[in-house]
């Protein structure tokens, strides 16, 4: 049993960690994740364990540690749909609300901060001060000053002196500690300077009492909180661009939908749906929940589901996804799937827990930062001895002290997994790869075998009509009409390939009569008055049939692995169909990329060697294995995991136990759910091109989780025997402020790295980009909408638009152009948030301008 826990009090990695290891010593906990970029935890307790009881310790062994934890409870009552939206907003909502509170925070720091330097350095500026503030008389007046300044500072920053001395005294020091102790330390200084200051003013020492008031340190307090504070803003506007993914995913669902009640329309929350519920979905309108057309037809854009930019024709007994949108048309359907259980629920909660797990190589941060705290502060106080021991005054000794507390805030290394997880697992489901966990999504990069399922996932997984011959003497019209009557009698999946393909030819079906089946031949039956047949050729001939015409025809298409049908009326031949699970068109293309990748290609099957080694020959793979049953594919793939690492690619429940055996379990979209639920990757496109494509992803995102944590690592290595003045000879040096910048800096920098997934597409040669056109091409054929005709442009037009938020907006954009006259088509892109329009003619700017306007939305620039 999983349970998640809201975590309050962390900042760093080390609070991570430690949190972690508080959770782990708890009777009856199996695993724990614990996700700084999101403040949560998830604990999987063992199996007989008392969930509540168990819950209650974790709480409390947390708070021992000094951090809060508070079980995740759903809301009772309310849908699964806002169950799910309470659970899943909450990244999305507490990034916001982080960064309204620390823009506060940092707006009160900067109108303090800002005068209070003003008035410590003005006269090594030469800058104009108060006269009640200048001279030997005033240092009182100067002095505290300065201090009252500090105090507004450090009382909206106090969350780093409460965490901060929290974490300390319990042992584990984090991040906070060592602001805390920096800021604590230089303001402690600055009011040590203030009693020196009166002892001097006491004694009739007025130069002392000056030279004491130019080293108060009160500046260098408050600049470190302020400059912090600037960075965690900064960092905070990132965070929540790394839930964006999240965010749009959200966004698409419909919040209200419109419901038939005994033949009136009422609009209603989509909480409020219950699965039987008959619904009406207009153009321009989402559909709210999973469920199927019942009356009238729609053109549906499943982008957002599938990934498939092509829309589809949906027709009554066709199934529609929630959150794909109705382009065309108006349909009623019955609810079948609502709340949590629709497929858009289900995307959303994926990518909410893969961001929540914890890549292997995270471990490796986690384990630095559970020691990196306590040797910085031993390395700060060994740093104030030794500057003490040379000789040098305090203020120098505390200065490179409390440079070193500063600069080495683990920040960035605890950032550096997480935020590149979140973007990557985001980026790939908006192309529709779902992946599961951020363990499958490092594991894919390392993977030297990818073993592919044959059908279904090479290939279509239905026959087809791929060859017809005729008889010398006889029409294809007439082949076609014999073939759709007599094969129409029968259910064989070769059958239906058949009739489908002679529908297609626009024939009429013949009287049939006597129509029998022959086992291991085919059929039989009285065509329009005649004796008719249709199957192998040992039937032709024990039904008296010449094949000699067609028979080296039909042995060519069974070399390639096809089925020939020979078909005769009358007692004479009158032609040959070879049908074939037909290849994919982006299969080739696929396996052609995984071999430029450096991935070995293998083809699993359990169909003959004669029909594997032909799909072997048109795809390219560099081994085919057939005649496995489905325990022989788990055998198979634990055979190749001693070369290395394997990806299982497959989509039946018979491939199950290979996906779940493999390094890398990926489940085409368009399979079985336990063929999904085994799989560590889902792709929703069906599409084998998205396999390569999800290598690449996970390639993208293990050099992007590298860079940071060099980063992060070097950045620290670098800067702390600076910071303690190991080249002061040199005349090298940083002071407090400079190094809260610093550190800052390297925060959002990691960040701001970690966000670069967000433009992250695959990268295909042209033969695959060729293929995946041809593809689209020919579902949009097959879907039933016209593709639309290709022309030549005279010229187009770049409008670069703001206020665009969602792919509503896009539709609205998009159908605002196109609604131009002399506007072929408008392509909207809503992440560059430009709109390309095809012109068939000259098109003044301002018509394009106005029509994008008029729609409600900005037009800042036309290229």
């Amino acid at each position: 049993m999983k349970q998640t826990f809201d975590v309050t009090g962390m900042t760093c990695a080390a609070c991570s960690a430690r949190v972690e290891k508080a959770a782990r010593s708890v009777d009856g906990v199996r695993g724990v994740s614990v996700n700084l970029l999101k403040n949560s935890m998830d604990v999987t307790y063992a199996d007989g364990a008392s969930a509540s009881d168990a819950a209650a310790e974790v709480s409390a062994a947390v708070e021992k540690a000094g951090y809060g934890a508070f079980p995740r409870v759903e809301q009772g009552g309310a849908s699964g749909g806002s169950r799910a939206r309470a659970a899943q907003a909450s990244p999305v909502v507490d990034a916001a609300a982080e960064a309204a509170h620390v823009r506060m925070r940092l707006a009160v720091s900067t109108a303090f901060t800002v005068p209070l330097f003003y008035l410590s350095m003005g006269h090594m500026f030469g800058w104009p001060l108060p006269a009640f503030l200048l001279g030997e008389a005033n240092v009182i007046p100067f002095a505290l000053t300065q201090f009252l300044l500090l105090l507004p500072v450090a009382f909206v920053n106090f969350k780093f002196f409460r965490v901060g001395f929290k974490a300390l005294f319990h042992g584990a020091p984090n991040m906070d500690s060592l602001i805390a102790l920096g800021s604590t330390a230089s303001a402690g200084y600055g009011v040590y300077a203030l009693y020196k200051m009166g002892y001097a003013l006491g004694a009739g020492d007025l130069h002392a009492a000056h030279a004491a008031s130019m080293d108060l340190y009160f500046e260098s307090a408050a600049m470190i909180l302020t400059l912090i504070t600037l960075g965690k803003y900064f960092e905070a506007r990132a965070k929540g661009r790394t839930t964006d993914a999240i965010a749009k995913l959200m966004d698409l669902a419909p919040k209200e939908a419109v419901r038939l009640t005994d033949g009136r329309e009422e609009r209603v929350p989509v909480e409020e749906l219950r699965v039987g519920d008959v619904l009406a979905v207009k153009a321009g309108e989402g559909v709210p929940v999973d469920g199927v057309v019942l009356e009238g037809a729609g053109t549906v854009d499943e982008s957002v589901i599938t990934g498939e930019s092509v829309p589809v024709e949906k027709r009554p007994g066709d199934a529609v996804t929630g959150g794909a949108m109705n382009r065309t048309g108006w349909f009623s359907m019955r609810a079948d799937r609502v709340g949590d259980d629709t497929v858009l629920s289900g995307i959303i909660r994926l990518v909410d827990e893969a961001t929540s797990t914890k890549a292997p190589i995270e471990k490796i941060a986690d384990r630095i930062s559970g020691v990196f705290v306590p040797v910085v502060i031993v390395i700060a106080v060994a740093t104030f001895a030794a500057w003490t021991a040379l000789g040098s005054p305090l203020e120098i000794a505390l200065s490179h002290a409390v440079t070193v507390l500063v600069i080495s805030c683990p920040c960035a290394l605890g950032l550096a997994t997480p935020t590149a997880i979140m973007v990557g697992t985001g980026r790939g489901a908006q192309r529709g790869i779902l992946v599961k966990s951020a363990e499958a999504l490092e594991t894919a990069h390392d993977v030297k075998t990818v073993v592919l399922d044959k059908t279904g996932t090479v290939t279509r997984g239905e026959p087809s009509v791929t060859d017809a011959l005729c008889a010398p003497d006889s029409g294809l019209d007439d082949l076609a009409r014999l073939a759709l009557s007599i094969e129409g009698r029968s259910e064989h999946p070769l059958a239906l390939a058949v009739v489908a393909w002679a529908e297609r030819r626009g024939v009429q079906r013949l009287a049939v009569e006597e129509f029998a089946q022959v086992p291991g031949g085919g059929l039989t039956a009285v065509v329009d008055g005649r004796p008719a047949s249709a199957g192998n050729d040992r039937l032709m001939r024990e039904q008296g049939v010449d094949v000699s015409s067609l028979e080296a025809d039909a042995q060519r298409f069974a070399e390639a692995g096809k089925t020939p049908l020979f078909f005769a009326w009358g007692g004479r031949l009158a032609g040959v169909l070879a049908v074939a699970d037909t290849v994919k068109p982006t299969s080739a293309a696929a396996l052609t990329e995984l071999r430029a990748m450096g991935i070995r290609t293998v083809m699993l099957t359990g169909d003959n060697e004669r029909t594997a080694e032909a799909i072997q020959r048109e795809v390219g793979a560099d081994q085919v294995i057939a005649g496995v049953l489905p325990d022989g594919k788990e055998r198979e793939i634990r055979r190749l995991a001693r070369q290395g690492k394997v990806a299982m690619v497959g989509d039946g429940i018979n491939d199950a136990p290979a996906l779940a055996r493999a390094d890398v379990g990926i489940a085409i979209g368009a399979g079985t759910d336990i063929a999904i639920e085994s799989a560590d990757v889902v792709l929703m496109k069906s599409d084998v091109l998205d396999v390569p494509a999800t290598i690449q992803l996970s390639r993208a995102t293990l050099r992007n989780i590298k860079q940071n944590l060099f980063w992060a690592l070097v950045y620290n290595t670098v800067c702390i025997p600076v910071a303690a003045g190991a080249f002061a000879f040199a005349g090298i040096n940083l002071n407090p402020m400079i190094a809260a910048a610093a550190m800052s800096m390297s925060s959002v920098c990691v960040v701001a790295n970690a966000l670069r997934l967000r433009r992250w597409e695959p990268r295909f040669s042209r033969t695959a980009t060729a293929a995946a056109q041809q593809a689209a091409d020919q579902q949009s054929e097959s879907g039933g909408v016209e593709a639309p005709e290709r022309k030549e442009t005279a010229m187009e037009r770049t409008l670069h638009v703001e206020g665009m938020m969602c792919p509503h907006c896009v539709a609205h954009v998009k159908k605002a152009l196109e609604g131009v006259d002399g506007v072929e088509e408008a392509i909207v892109d809503l992440e560059a948030k430009t709109a390309v329009a095809k012109l068939g003619k000259d098109v003044p700017v301002e018509d394009l301008a106005a029509a994008v306007t008029d729609a409600g939305y900005e037009v800042t620039k036309v290229d």
